[in-house]
């Protein structure tokens, strides 16, 4: 009892110990602040959550009563004003990237549309922009085709349909990006972080050479990895509940249907799994620019094929089946379950379970190569 209770002292000791030597590193600080405030709040509300001030041009060759119809049909905040160019000034505008369509109304349009005659509307599409050129094509499309339709039929409305389609959108009732990108920002940020602050804490030990000191003193490699998982664990798992609290709940407004406490502590089982997986790859580097290098090249693959920015079952079979060893992929399904759409315990509880053991083969992995670093050290 008393070498139990020894250990568990020199872990939390030596927990205190990194907590002090983060407190000291004022850009670590500045980084934590950062990823779980500013970070979380940009990518919220940088990209649009539907087409916004599209730059529009159009070549009225026709110049009837139809087409000044359907020119006037484009406004903001869809769409800039549009501009009346000729022929020749479309393909210079979308060369220099002044516009992002333009869209070519041929002569005698008017005419062959109430004649019943096949003609056509000409749309240019900058499609190196891409959210706005997808979303904005088929703005254009559908509102050239109403005004054409009310144009003919000489009143506006649509003819009623024997059967309604009623579409409800569940859990983002108004399609709000904020929602979405706010919470998975911070899933991915739990993940980023927690592997560069223990990875990196290892590694300052190392090359300052006070790995050596410790290895002098009667600890041993599991209590110097515990006391690491612990506390850089702790000081994520901090920031992630601050953030969710004053950043997505307050600033963003973003209501969170579940259980922040259930979530929480899913996030610190997805912790141990990062920690120990940042103690492993910081064992692997041998300076931090090696380790820095090793973090892109693992955690870019993780967060994109995770779920947390396409869906999972888009993906090739072989890759779903690949990922499900990775602690990302469980953690983001059980943000996005009780996050969103408020789930319980009885259906997030298989991908707890799955952390758990994904987080007991990575300790003991990164444990087994920890021990054999010291090792060639003492």
């Amino acid at each position: 009892m008393t070498s139990h209770s020894s250990g568990l002292s020199t872990i939390y000791r030596l927990g205190i110990k990194e907590l002090w030597s983060l407190l000291r590193d004022p850009m670590m600080l500045l980084l934590i602040v950062y990823t779980f405030s500013a970070s979380v709040y940009v990518a919220a509300t940088a990209q649009p959550e539907t087409l916004h001030m599209a730059a529009l041009a159009i070549v009225d060759e026709d110049a009837s009563p139809l087409s000044a119809r359907i020119v006037a049909a484009y406004s903001p905040p869809q769409f800039t004003a549009p501009v009346l160019i000729s022929a020749v000034e479309a393909d210079a505008g979308l060369d220099s990237g002044a516009y992002t369509f333009a869209l070519d109304i041929p002569p005698n349009f008017q005419r062959d549309v109430l004649a019943g005659r096949a003609t056509a509307l000409q749309l240019n599409v900058d499609a190196t922009r891409m959210s706005q050129a997808f979303s904005g094509s088929g703005y254009i499309q559908q509102i050239a085709a109403a005004e054409i339709t009310e144009f003919v039929q000489h009143y506006r409305g649509s003819t009623a349909q024997p059967v309604a389609l009623v579409s409800r959108a569940r859990f983002n009732p108004t399609l709000t990006q904020a929602w979405f990108g706010s919470v998975m920002e911070v899933i991915n940020n739990v993940t980023m972080l927690s592997v560069i602050l223990t990875g990196a804490a290892l590694i300052r030990e190392r090359e300052h050479g006070t790995i050596e000191h410790l290895l002098v003193m009667p600890v041993t490699p599991t209590e110097i990895m515990l006391s690491k998982v612990w506390a850089m664990g702790l000081v994520v798992l901090v920031a992630a509940a601050l953030s969710l609290t004053f950043i997505v709940r307050g600033a963003l407004q973003v209501p969170i249907q579940g259980s922040v406490t259930l979530f929480l502590f899913g996030c610190m089982l997805h912790l141990c799994a990062t920690t120990a997986m940042g103690i492993l790859m910081a064992t692997m580097a041998r300076s931090m620019p090696q380790f820095g290098m090793l973090v892109i090249l693992v955690l870019l693959p993780l967060q994109l094929l995770s779920g947390g920015v396409t869906p999972r079952e888009s993906m090739p079979r072989a890759v779903q089946d690949l990922m499900q060893i990775a602690p990302t992929t469980h953690f983001v399904a059980i943000g996005q379950a009780i996050l969103y759409r408020g789930a319980g315990w009885s259906v997030v509880w298989p991908q707890f379970a799955a952390l758990v053991a994904i987080a007991v083969v990575l300790f003991a992995v990164s444990l087994l190569l920890f021990r054999k670093s010291v090792t060639r050290m003492a």
